[in-house]
């Protein structure tokens, strides 16, 4: 019943990030080439850790979910970007918009919540070496894995069934490469002031809350670190979740930033978008790949294994 509601406007306009040819077509290469290492990067980081036995342990089965989720991230956005930038007509069907919308939201959230999952990990290894198997059996792992993608439907479920009743009239252009709520709740011709009061009160206590879980299990993580007394024992512990702190500042940082801005398709806003849906999503296996020793292992066994199937 509530598709009937978008009769009146069946489509937007994306503005995207350049109206310049020459520029949008430097634009297809640069994201192109980024799409296609998201790819290639998150796809080898799930075959390594399926298939190498070192890497069953809760921290990689955790990455492993943390690739496969940016994976759907990237895919949601970067493809219809691609194609308006090679297209004249740069337009998505509200029912695109929406669906759109509706996997940003699904992937951002369940994100968020892995993320703070992983900082728990990272505290259990580091502050409770002892009770890490029990605090992390395979058991709790799933139940928080399957809690993250729970909380993010919850939340997505919320918010697009309130933007699906809403009409929309004259406005028909989105000064952004995706569609977003918030640039949507902008076009609307209908009292959308329950859709800002849900989305405020689901999506910033779920930013709030598993970022001060992150930040308090850093606080007992470093000092658990001072308290080690060798140089040595110290740099250990803090390589083992290094990786994670440099992934949670890349996406903490730039959703955070981007939540905070008025939406108005300014530069600035975009770039905090792009580096939060597009880049973050890259950097995610390189981050973890170039860092740490086990995984490159894993990717060079895996490699060389698969490798032999292929005569030369």
């Amino acid at each position: 019943m509530a598709l009937r509601n978008h009769s009146t406007i069946t489509e937007f306009i994306l503005l995207g990030l350049s109206a310049d040819p020459k520029i949008q077509a430097l634009l297809f290469v640069f994201f192109l080439g980024i799409y296609l290492l998201t790819m290639l990067g998150n796809l080898m980081m799930l075959l390594a850790i399926r298939t190498d036995a070192h890497l069953h342990t809760p921290m990689y089965f955790f990455l492993s979910h943390l690739s496969f989720i940016d994976l759907c991230f990237s895919s949601v956005t970067v493809p219809k970007m691609l194609e308006n930038l090679l297209s004249q007509k740069k337009t998505i069907a509200v029912r695109g918009c929406l669906a759109q919308i509706f996997f940003v939201f699904i992937t951002g959230g369940t994100e968020v919540c892995l993320l703070s999952v992983m900082a728990y990990d990272r505290y259990a290894a580091i502050c409770h070496p002892l009770l890490y198997g029990q605090m992390l059996s395979k058991q709790r792992c799933v139940q928080l894995v399957c809690g993250s993608w729970g909380l993010g439907f919850l939340d997505t479920l919320i918010n697009v069934l309130l933007a699906m009743k809403m009409d929309f009239c004259d406005t028909y252009i989105i000064p952004h490469y995706s569609c977003e709520l918030p640039s949507i709740l902008l076009l609307s011709c209908s009292d959308v002031s329950t859709n800002f009061r849900v989305m405020f009160w689901s999506i910033i206590p779920h930013g709030l809350i598993t970022f001060f879980l992150i930040f308090f299990s850093y606080i007992c993580i470093i000092f658990t670190i001072l308290s080690i007394t060798s140089i040595s024992g110290r740099s250990k512990a803090f390589s083992t979740c290094s990786s994670h702190l440099t992934a949670v500042i890349f996406f903490y940082g730039s959703a955070f930033l981007r939540c905070f801005m008025p939406t108005s398709g300014s530069p600035f806003e975009l770039i905090f978008s792009v580096q939060y849906s597009v880049i973050t999503p890259m950097l995610n296996p390189l981050i973890y790949g170039l860092k740490n020793k086990e995984v490159k292992a894993a990717v060079r066994r895996t490699l060389g294994k698969y490798l032999q199937c292929f005569p030369w």
